[in-house]
């Protein structure tokens, strides 16, 4: 990497913690002008985005009904319907106008009216999609304007061992394909792709099933025909497993989380049971720390350039929940806390968390399948408790409410003093916050109910919800 490119990087880690991301596409005057006011998962690159404008009340404001769609797991055929998880929107401005980017269970990537609901387009993939999409300028075309990088499962009439499974792709903004990605077979029983990709510096860094980090230039002028696909050029592939892993797992070394930017490192969470950095300067693992557990979510980085990691349990004796990392420390001496989550069994998981953590100063917020909703001061350990995990224990943070809700993998959003979060008991529910000197009050303000489970993580923007439900809709719900 030379000088000028890491005095490029360096400038973008320095300015990268704006609330409200915002970028203006450098087109010609004629050109449609662009705004990217959402662009990935959990809105930026340390996840800690969650939008602005929580309404008071949730009145439908529309709906549209997205479908189902046929897809497989083992060897049954299974009818999946609406949005899955983690299924969180995106949104673009174009012309003075929003649009939302939802991926559905029945196949289909759309771009909706953010307004009025009505559909501009739909492409369709292979299989069902539950993964968020991220948006991007291709900056070396200005005739390509937005790109929408989309993952889906690995399609629907493919094996685990057909030779090309395009299970991640890259759609203009008028929905034209652009290119797309084989996601090889590997010792990974997986080839879908759930997470979404992380741009920096003109690069994708995408955590795909078969347990690689790839590395990818998307521009599409440097695509080119490969295995009967126009693929993109793959700057670098990092196994994130090892030969343990392997054995201990059995093929479950898929990778579910998006990665995440702290400092000078890459992070991400991996199924094998690493937290892997890779380095900005070398593009190679220059730390890791070892859980065991199957990780599902993705990280969080705070204010404190730690990371808030989701812990599922399985593949441990210890209870799965949240870990405290500090990744300026050596693996060994990493862990700040750990809180532990009740062993509840909830639709084949044993307990823990799925979803991520959301963050708001010192507050911490997340759902897990034994049913509470956790708020927690991450930065104050309680001394008086204890918790163990890899035959270690640890300190505890300071818990400031636990309040039942049911089970949930979507990930609760802070806005203000506002929780807005949903789960498997059908409703979408809007708490105001209320600090006191040691806990917080958490009261109601308002729900909505529907007829299916909600697994998709909301987004808020501007009095209006936009979330998708396993009912099959797609909800907008606010003020009218």
């Amino acid at each position: 990497m030379t000088i000028a490119v890491k005095l490029m990087v360096l400038l973008f880690l320095l300015f990268d913690t704006t609330l409200k991301l915002t970028v203006k596409h450098p087109a010609a005057e004629d050109q449609p002008t662009y705004t990217l006011l959402y662009p990935t998962f959990l809105g930026n690159k340390q996840r800690t985005f969650y939008g602005i404008g929580v309404p008071d009340t949730l009145g439908l404001v529309w709906k549209v009904f997205v479908g189902c769609g046929e897809t497989r797991v083992g060897r049954d055929t299974l009818l999946w319907c609406g949005t899955g998880w983690p299924g969180q929107p995106t949104l673009f401005e174009e012309r003075g106008e929003n649009y939302v980017i939802i991926g559905c269970l029945d196949h289909n990537l759309r771009k909706l009216d953010a307004e009025t609901g009505k559909e501009v387009w739909r492409y369709t993939f292979d299989d069902v999609i539950k993964g968020t999409a991220t948006l991007l300028f291709n900056r070396d075309n200005l005739e390509q304007r937005v790109l929408i990088l989309q993952g889906s499962r690995r399609g629907f009439k493919k094996s685990h061992y057909s030779n090309i499974v395009p299970s991640f792709r890259a759609i203009e903004v008028n929905g034209e394909e652009l290119w797309r990605l084989n996601i090889k077979r590997t010792y990974s029983y997986s080839r879908d792709v759930d997470a979404s990709a992380m741009v920096l510096d003109s690069l994708v860094f995408l955590g795909a099933e078969n347990g690689v980090l790839y590395i990818i230039d998307p521009a599409p002028e440097k695509a080119g025909k490969k295995a009967g696909a126009v693929q993109p050029k793959v700057l670098k592939q990092i196994q994130l497993f090892n030969n343990n892993d392997i054995k201990k797992h059995e093929g479950n070394l898929v990778i579910e989380a998006s990665p995440v930017l702290c400092q000078n490192r890459i992070y991400i969470a991996a199924g094998s049971g690493h937290v892997y950095g890779v380095s900005l300067e070398t593009y190679t693992i220059d730390w890791d720390f070892y859980i065991g557990s199957d990780l599902d979510g993705t990280i969080t980085v705070t204010q404190d350039s730690c990371l808030l990691v989701p812990i599922e349990k399985q593949y441990i004796e210890d209870n799965g929940g949240v870990l405290k990392l500090d990744p300026s420390r050596d693996p060994d001496e990493a862990v700040v806390w750990y809180f532990p989550t009740g062993n509840v069994e909830f639709a084949g998981w044993e307990g823990g968390v799925i979803g991520s953590v959301s963050t708001q100063d010192s507050l911490a917020a997340f759902r897990a399948i034994d049913g509470y909703l956790y708020v927690v001061n991450h930065y104050v350990v309680d001394t008086t408790i204890s918790a163990t995990i890899n035959e270690k224990s640890y300190p505890a943070p300071l818990v400031l409410a636990a309040m039942h809700c049911g089970p949930s993998i979507s990930t609760p959003l802070l806005i203000d003093d506002k929780i807005i979060t949903a789960g498997y008991d059908n409703k979408l529910k809007v708490f105001k916050i209320n600090r006191l000197v040691d806990k917080i009050e958490i009261t109601p303000v308002d729900s909505f109910m529907a007829h299916g489970a909600f697994e998709s993580t909301p987004l808020v923007w501007h009095d209006r919800i936009y979330i998708g439900c396993r009912d099959g809709y797609f909800y907008c719900l606010g003020k009218k």
